[in-house]
């Protein structure tokens, strides 16, 4: 089954001050600040919501199609999608822009500084989601907020099933823009924040908003995640790590795993143990996209964690 996977395609830049942000910002002469960090330590990582979610499902051997605004400084990306058999089709390079990036700057006690450029993710409404039958399951995550708009109500128009994926975009709505969003999916995830937000601007409670939606996701980091769908709450432990490494994509892996587990016809509790171990698999790499595992390796990953094999 193709699952169209409508978010962002970014660059991180990430880099280490060795140093305390504390020790060189005045807090008297904030007025007039004037810093500059001195940072030995950068990577450059792929990242972004689409491509994220992409390459995890890629891993499970799902059909991920990204749908996506990129710069003309994409190349590189687009060559590393190739690479690993990932359909660009639906990909657009948007002229004279940049790819959205990120540049974070930590310090030793894990504050940071990021500055985030948009770029060619501010124009992510000019993809629109096929209506040719050629899709048959979607995801809106974060983007540019027109085309969350746009691409949430042509996957409800053309009576695909998705995924309302806010996150960091959560902000970017009102009440009355998140409840057309759930009126509009199928399903919808969550963090515990976000749910709680979304609590917050709408004034419903968290059971009612899952009567929206057929299923409603809510993760809890280390304390695993929620299910709520037909009237029920599943709880889904967390699935085992070797070790902890960077949080960073955890997510959007998981959110791989779910919609592995609804292409496939899957059942909830077996959806969302398969949605752990992606996250998992994802903590124990820097970066969010430097994780690989077989499908193989997966299954018995699961199976160490849930004693049972999803296939």
């Amino acid at each position: 089954m193709s699952t169209l996977i409508c978010g962002s395609i970014a660059f991180d830049s990430i880099m280490v001050f060795r140093g305390r942000f504390k020790d060189h910002i005045l807090p008297d002469q904030v007025h007039i600040l004037n810093v500059a960090f001195l940072v030995p330590q950068l990577r450059r990582e792929y990242g972004g919501t689409a491509g994220n979610i992409a390459y995890s499902l890629k891993l499970l051997g799902g059909n991920a199609l990204p749908m996506a605004t990129v710069g003309n400084d994409a190349a590189a990306y687009l060559q590393r999608f190739e690479g690993f058999g990932i359909d660009r089709a639906h990909l657009r390079e948007v002229p004279d822009s940049y790819t959205a990036q990120a540049f974070i700057t930590t310090d030793l006690d894990d504050n940071q500084i990021t500055a985030f450029h948009p770029g060619a993710m501010s124009l992510s409404h000019l993809n629109e989601v096929p209506g040719d039958g050629s899709i048959r399951l979607g995801i809106v995550a974060p983007d540019g907020r027109e085309g969350m708009i746009a691409h949430a109500t042509q996957f409800a128009e053309h009576g695909i099933p998705f995924i309302f994926d806010p996150g960091q975009g959560l902000p970017m709505f009102d009440a009355s823009e998140l409840d057309t969003f759930l009126a509009q999916s199928t399903y919808a995830v969550l963090n515990d924040y976000e749910a709680q937000l979304v609590v917050d601007k709408t004034g419903k409670t968290i059971d009612t908003l899952a009567q929206k939606v057929s299923a409603l996701i809510v993760t809890r980091g280390g304390q695993g995640s929620d299910i709520f769908v037909g009237g029920r709450l599943l709880h889904i432990p967390v699935a085992r790590t070797r070790r902890l490494v960077d949080p960073t994509g955890c997510g959007d892996a998981y959110r791989a795993g779910l919609l592995y587990g609804l292409a496939n016809g899957m059942d909830w509790d077996t959806t969302g143990r398969l949605a752990a171990v992606m996250g998992a698999l994802k903590i124990e790499q820097s970066g969010a996209q430097n994780h690989t595992a077989s499908r193989d390796e997966i299954a018995d990953r699961f199976s160490e964690s849930f004693g049972f094999r999803p296939w």
